[in-house]
């Protein structure tokens, strides 16, 4: 097989630098957003699709800077299990990766500013503080990823601000139901990122990475991460139980059955794969989930 037959069937490294698997993140917030929004009668689609850019092109933005600045600091050596890294494996160029931040960064302005236009411009302050997340997560010269904060961030940005601001853009409400729907949204978003450090726990502290998993330990961190997929469908189950949002948005518990096996692997598995297996099976189930809730909410 000839060099260019091999490019022909290589992974895109721009795709490879989205991490295209753990996009779902983004997408299933705006899904509760958005039913809840048709559950009451405010409804509209040119929000949906603005919250969608936004959403879709920070989280993409954010995976574009982690590449570049990880790979500046060490913490993707070959030694590391998981998905091939654009710039550390030298398939781009941190400078050609930082032009694509800001033009992920532009993409999420243009929608911003359309949503702000229809609804209110602090949704303008918001998407700012969004981008100062995204790039100081792993970059700048105190990165808060490496100092074990990144699991708030992500329940902040992915959980609460993405499923209420989802709502908010319909019709400039931010209805109590909806920070309740925010919070098993947010504990599956952050259970992500959970899977993915444990994967990385040996890699990260030699790189000096010191994130939630390193300074907890592998075993604690495994158990953070069957609490909060325990705790998403225990959130789900009373929250709808005692009216506090629609009650139809139980049919997300249907996901339940799925959160088992991944629980039972995170907590056994010894090696790599088996842990890339979890990272991504816990995307999907964050999916499903917004799916189930966002579908209640709708129906009620």
């Amino acid at each position: 097989m000839d060099c260019s037959q091999m490019r022909a069937r290589s992974p895109n490294p721009w795709v490879l630098a989205a991490r295209p698997r753990t996009l779902w993140a983004a997408v299933a917030p705006v899904l509760v957003g958005c039913g809840l929004a048709v559950g009451s009668g405010v409804f509209r689609a040119d929000a949906m699709a603005g919250a969608l850019v936004c959403a879709l092109a920070l989280q993409v933005a954010a995976n574009f800077a982690n590449d570049a600045s990880d790979a500046r600091r060490g913490a993707d050596p070959e030694a590391r299990i998981g998905p091939t890294r654009a710039v550390a494996a030298g398939l781009l160029t941190a400078r050609q990766v930082w032009i694509g931040v800001w033009v992920m960064f532009g993409a999420a302005a243009l929608g911003g500013v359309y949503l702000a236009y229809i609804t209110s411009w602090i949704l303008l302050a918001v998407g700012a503080a969004a981008v100062i997340a995204a790039v100081t997560y792993t970059g700048g010269p105190s990165p808060y990823g490496y100092r074990g904060f990144g699991e708030v961030s992500v329940f902040l940005f992915f959980g609460l601000t993405a499923t209420v601001g989802s709502r908010y853009v319909h019709d400039g409400a931010a209805p109590l139901e909806a920070w309740w729907l925010a919070v098993p949204i947010g504990f599956t978003a952050t259970a992500i990122l959970v899977a993915n450090n444990v994967r990385d726990v040996d890699t990260d502290a030699a790189a000096g990475k010191r994130t939630l998993a390193v300074a907890l330990g592998r075993e604690r961190a495994r158990t953070l991460y069957t609490l909060l997929v325990a705790g998403t469908f225990a959130v789900i189950a009373l929250s709808a139980a005692l009216g506090l949002v629609p009650r139809w948005t139980a049919l997300a518990l249907a996901a339940a059955p799925l959160a088992v096996p991944l629980i039972r692997t995170i907590r056994a598995a010894g090696d790599g794969p088996a842990l890339i297996r979890v990272l991504e099976g816990t995307a999907r189930l964050h999916l499903l989930i917004g799916v189930g809730l966002g579908a209640g909410a709708a129906l009620s």
